[in-house]
């Protein structure tokens, strides 16, 4: 066998996996966060972090929802003009103006008249997973957790769970 055809089936060198042993657990919370505003985006990693610590767990995961169906979650930097485009962009990709079904009395009954405001949530999803390592958020290093208001200002729910050993 020549040299190429050995080399190419070597097989690919894997990183090393690192086990942790333990009794696995789990513990949850729900977060309860006022909104000022119809549309904002508010971040809540202190509070994740907060709960997190408080939790015997050193390895695993935590997951977090959001409980509404007009309001959602993401990972991305905290920078005041950032923060400005993304509002900026949900308006301009599901605009509040425009004719929805939901809005119509004629197919809903909904008064609120927020379609845009579950469309948003829809685009921007209404969970996250970060790992836990060391009993702390495994995040990078200008990755903040935000909270999407589409819908506001209210009173909102956010589930979170962590789970690990």
């Amino acid at each position: 066998m020549s040299k190429q055809a050995m080399s190419a089936t070597k097989p690919e060198p894997q990183p090393a996996i690192q086990i942790k042993e333990g009794t696995y657990k789990v513990a949850s919370t729900t977060l309860e966060i006022e909104t000022d505003s119809r549309v904002e985006l508010k971040e809540i990693t202190d509070e994740i972090v907060a709960f997190v610590a408080l939790t015997p767990i050193r390895e695993g995961f935590v997951q977090i929802s959001s409980l509404h169906t007009t309001a959602g979650l993401m990972l991305n930097e905290i920078q005041d003009a950032l923060l400005a485009d993304m509002v900026s962009m949900f308006e301009q990709v599901i605009p509040r103006t425009v004719y929805y079904k939901h809005n119509d009395p004629m197919f809903s009954e909904c008064e609120r008249r927020n379609a845009d405001s579950h469309l948003r949530a829809i685009m921007l999803g209404h969970n996250i997973t970060i790992p836990v390592e060391d009993g702390k958020l495994k995040l990078g290093t200008w990755q903040r957790v935000l909270f999407g208001e589409f819908d506001g200002p209210n009173s909102r729910k956010i589930h979170v769970q962590v789970m690990g050993v």
